[in-house]
């Protein structure tokens, strides 16, 4: 059986809370995380703060990080090149996420930018990653439904990720970003994403209600799918889909799942029990 990579996108779970979290209280909490075994941490976004104030204190947060003895590598959100700039100068930042909707909509509300701009923002991003020895994740996000009536088809996820892999970018993630995707639809995109590119590593980001998302996730690894994202108790939902159960899988279900299927490498289950008991508090009250 193939192992499994996990992405945990405490990001994610952070950057929508409504209670702005204190930087020592985000610090405490990502340095729980770094002991768990996570392949990749989405720890913060050097985006606008008035867009995302609870993300301003990013590079504070990352000069409190222990990276000692840990395997995670670690994932920063951008928007524009100005952020990616930024994000480049520090050693210990391994990947650089771009948001890329495949609905021209949410683009515009997500990163204010059209879907024209943002690939030639991506080109400039990739330049820069391969000067800086980074390495550019590309999420394409609402990547199995929008709820703006803009429209899509496999044809359309397909041809935006031929669009990135022309440009050289290596990981690709599928964000069902408002929890729409069916699981034949993650089985389709996949069965004919990952034949077709064998040296891109495609990972899936699926928002779900608790009561499906196991089939999402069979889904998924059927197709033959090795790199799952999810977020602690399962926060960060996306705030227009318009349903507040549906949320990040919760990562300490997507471990229970992988670990009785005999999918994944060594987890610090002490470790983990700590991080859920600080997120049971951080997230909590509202």
């Amino acid at each position: 059986m193939p192992t499994i990579e996990l992405v945990e996108c405490s990001r994610d779970a952070m950057q929508g809370w409504p209670r702005i979290i204190d930087t020592a209280e985000k610090i405490a909490y990502l340095n729980s995380l770094l002991k768990v075994g996570f392949d990749v941490l989405d720890f913060g976004s050097f985006v606008s703060p008035k867009a995302v104030p609870q993300m301003a204190d990013t590079e504070a947060v990352l000069q409190g990080l222990d990276l000692a003895g840990s395997r995670t590598k670690l994932l920063a959100i951008v928007a524009n090149l100005r952020g990616a700039s930024a994000a480049a100068e520090f050693e210990h930042i391994t990947y650089l996420g771009f948001p890329f909707s495949i609905s021209p909509t949410f683009q515009l509300r997500n990163t204010n930018s059209s879907i024209g701009k943002s690939v030639t923002t991506i080109e400039e991003i990739q330049e820069l990653c391969v000067k800086n020895n980074k390495t550019l994740v590309v999420y394409l996000s609402m990547g199995f439904g929008n709820p703006y009536g803009d429209p899509y088809n496999e044809e359309i996820l397909f041809k935006w990720a031929d669009e990135m892999v022309a440009r050289d970018v290596e990981f690709i993630s599928l964000a069902d970003t408002v929890g729409l995707a069916m699981p034949d639809q993650i089985t389709g995109a996949l069965n004919a994403l990952l034949p077709a590119y064998k040296h891109v590593k495609f990972s899936v980001h699926l928002h779900s209600r608790m009561d499906n998302r196991a089939t999402k996730i069979d889904a998924a690894i059927a197709a033959g799918c090795t790199r799952f994202e999810g977020a602690l108790k399962g926060i960060g939902g996306c705030p227009f889909a318009q349903d507040e159960l549906v949320g990040n899988i919760d990562t300490a279900y997507l471990i229970r799942l992988f670990e009785e299927k005999q999918m994944l490498g060594s987890i610090n289950h002490t470790a983990l029990n700590t991080s859920l008991e600080m997120a049971e508090k951080i997230f909590s009250g509202f």
